[in-house]
């Protein structure tokens, strides 16, 4: 599936506002520490307390944990089943025939996270570049109060199969010539330096590291094509590998999974559970410097 427009700038969506065939959707999650010894990495808090206010204007709010991940997994932002996802989606009026736009809070992972699982089901959406962050920095309208919400639909998936991978696929590809895992948490988790809120330090063995905070610039929008091609190409990313990413929870990688894609790559997989899981499994193996 090729989607060259992931993409829609501040002033793109501006000049949209009030088109009927519009559906935004601020997709923020927050995720907040929790006390030591706890047999979580973090509290998943969703963003409905910052969308109230100030969002962009006429937007609904998605909670990524608590209507659309498997709540009944051990690990947070599990992807759920389709039909799951199918209730969820039509509930907020999401219609593969308008134009999806999805934004975020402090950083754009949360809508790409959307981005992906919405690709995933055949329906193509497009990511605020910069979120919700660069809107007020341009000085765009805000709207405050609670989700006036679209009308329901009916949503029909079409999933794609290879989007998400488990551990069993992961640890199957270890050393496979023909695979690259691709860690993007920061640089100390990647090598073991410091300690992991996700359990063990350290990383998936053979995995090359580009970070998304890497990806990303100052003002929140995603570096350029060439910035991230060379980034990626510096570990060995090309485009004839299989390429799997995973980081903590399956949603920062999402970034690095959106610069692929506008990049022409198309062996792309997501690790689901990531270190969440990966971390905690004494059966698997893990690398450190």
């Amino acid at each position: 599936m090729s989607q060259p427009t992931a993409l829609i700038t501040t002033e793109q969506l501006a000049a949209m506002l009030g088109d009927p065939n519009l559906r935004v959707y601020d997709c923020t999650t927050y995720n907040e520490p929790v006390p030591p010894g706890s047999g979580v990495p973090y509290r998943a808090v969703p963003g409905d307390k910052t969308f109230a206010s100030g969002h962009i204007p006429g937007a609904d709010f998605l909670d990524l944990q608590g209507e659309f991940s498997d709540t009944s997994s051990q690990q947070f932002f599990m992807m759920p089943g389709v039909a799951q996802l199918e209730a969820a989606f039509g509930r907020h009026g999401v219609d593969g025939g308008k134009t999806i736009v999805l934004y975020s809070i402090g950083t754009m992972m949360w809508s790409t996270r959307f981005w992906w699982m919405l690709r995933s089901l055949g329906v193509d959406a497009r990511v605020l570049d910069g979120g919700f962050d660069k809107w007020k920095e341009d000085g765009r309208p805000v709207e405050t109060g609670a989700p006036k919400g679209y009308p329901a639909t009916t949503f029909k998936a079409t999933p794609c199969a290879g989007f998400f991978v488990d551990k069993t696929t992961v640890l199957a590809r270890i050393g496979d010539p023909a695979t690259v895992i691709v860690n993007a948490l920061g640089p100390q988790f990647h090598r073991g330096l410091e300690p992991s809120r996700y359990g063990r330090p350290g990383r998936v063995p053979g995995s090359v590291n580009v970070s998304a905070a890497t990806l990303v610039n100052a003002d929140k929008t995603l570096t350029t094509h060439a910035d991230a091609e060379a980034k990626f190409a510096a570990q060995g990313v090309t485009r004839d590998k299989n390429v799997i990413l995973y980081c903590g929870g399956g949603i920062s990688a999402t970034i690095d999974l959106l610069l692929l894609t506008q990049l022409g790559y198309d062996k792309l997989a997501l690790y689901d559970a990531s270190m969440g899981e990966w971390a905690r499994d004494p059966a698997l193996p893990i690398e450190t410097d």
